[in-house]
């Protein structure tokens, strides 16, 4: 990549983050202000960057239609998939992706090992409940708050196993504890006989894209060992949130 262009990129991010006058990017980058501001010509050119009558630089309408292009564009699945891959061959269990609307989780994608004993019995484009499975849980801790106490209580809690949450309360504060430790469980919640982990898939602003799960039947693994998997479904979510444009604060994973 060109230096010139390196520069470029440069000052559009520093523009976002809200460094907007030509002294305060030349401070920023080191570089003269002369310098600077041929580059901003050429950015505000093109549209990518706008100054106001106050000389203070915001981006421009340009970068906003990129951005939209690209977002209409963006295939969370087909981004995913490698690391999917990696994902199955590294636990040999069946791997999902699942994405929400706003009421309804649904699975995009799913991957069994290639000599899997036992065959889930999950379908892509089916829905998941999101009071009783791993990633309904990583969606609903992903809302604000008040967003999350409505939608549950719009939702039917039905008991689907014994160890179904099936009061708002218990889910509440079950949904709390994934927001804080950012993986989920479901425990024979929606299957008696299938414990599963899930995890978030970030986009650029931070918010969840789609959830990634590792489902196991007990007769293959306990729920424990089903619980060891989960550093490398982390791993993987991780990886995932950052070929999505996720930046995690201080550079964390």
């Amino acid at each position: 990549m060109s230096r010139s262009l390196l520069r470029a990129l440069n000052l559009l991010d520093l523009v976002a983050a809200g460094t907007c006058t030509l002294g305060d990017l030349a401070a920023a980058t080191g570089t003269h202000k002369s310098t600077v501001l041929r580059q901003l010509r050429d950015l505000e050119e093109v549209g990518l960057v706008h100054h106001d009558t106050g000389h203070r630089y915001v981006l421009g309408p340009h970068l906003f239609r990129l951005a939209a292009t690209a977002l209409e564009n963006f295939d969370v699945r087909a981004v995913a998939a490698p690391r999917l891959r990696e994902l199955r061959d590294a636990v040999r269990q069946t791997v999902h992706l699942a994405v929400f609307d706003g009421r309804r989780a649904t699975y995009v994608d799913k991957l069994e090992p290639r000599d899997a004993p036992v065959r889930m019995a999950s379908r892509i484009g089916n829905t998941a409940a999101l009071h009783c499975t791993a990633v309904g849980k990583v969606f609903l801790a992903d809302l604000p708050p008040a967003d999350r106490a409505e939608l549950v209580g719009s939702l039917d809690l039905r008991a689907v196993t014994p160890r179904t949450l099936s009061t708002a309360d218990a889910l509440l504060e079950e949904v709390e504890r994934v927001r804080e430790r950012g993986w989920a469980q479901d425990h024979t919640e929606n299957e008696t006989f299938v414990n599963c982990v899930a995890a978030p898939v970030r986009g650029p602003d931070g918010r969840v894209l789609a959830a990634v799960s590792i489902s196991v039947p007990d007769v293959l693994l306990p729920h424990e060992a089903v619980l060891d998997l989960v550093p490398t479904l982390l791993s993987a979510t991780a990886g995932i949130s950052r070929d999505c444009g996720y930046a995690p604060p201080g550079g964390t994973p």
